[in-house]
């Protein structure tokens, strides 16, 4: 069985959370996240080049005009392999584990499985506050859906 739901993160962004039931032990939940804007895209590299050309016509360098370019190239390829999550999935297996997966924008997944010995308790919060803890209540916690927290998502 499944079922889809929509909804929008603070920036107005669209989100879908898919939830599939496969047996009664093992259900998958998958958060799907925005793409990157091309108006984004485009501003962010037209203010980086406007700013190389003003730099370039101070000081007529053109090695300022070359590396703009190349930041810019780096930078849009590390944001998509290190920040841009597409996708976030989490498969709960209730005898073995829950596997949790991010897929960026540039293919890379990565995976992370913990083993049901080891999940003491699972908590929903609103939103994450980064208020201390005492150390004997809570020895690790492991997010999810690190992309949107519960609190950013509004129906």
């Amino acid at each position: 069985m499944e079922d889809e739901q929509s909804f929008s993160d603070i920036s107005g962004g669209r989100l879908s959370l898919q939830r599939r039931y496969y047996t009664q032990s093992c259900r998958e939940f998958c958060l799907n996240c925005p793409r990157l804007s091309l108006r984004s895209l485009t501003a962010v590299t037209c203010t980086v080049w406007l700013v190389a050309y003003g730099l370039f016509a101070l000081c007529e360098n053109s090695m300022i005009l070359s590396s703009a370019i190349f930041i810019t190239l780096i930078g849009l390829l590390g944001y998509l392999h290190f920040v841009k999550i597409d996708q976030e999935t989490l498969l709960i297996i209730d005898s073995l584990g829950i596997q949790m997966t991010s897929s960026y924008a540039s293919g890379k997944e990565s995976t992370t499985f913990i083993e049901m010995g080891k999940v003491k308790d699972i908590v929903i919060n609103e939103a994450i506050y980064m208020d201390p803890l005492e150390p004997q209540e809570i020895s690790q916690v492991v997010p999810v859906f690190q992309t949107y927290s519960v609190g950013d998502l509004a129906s």
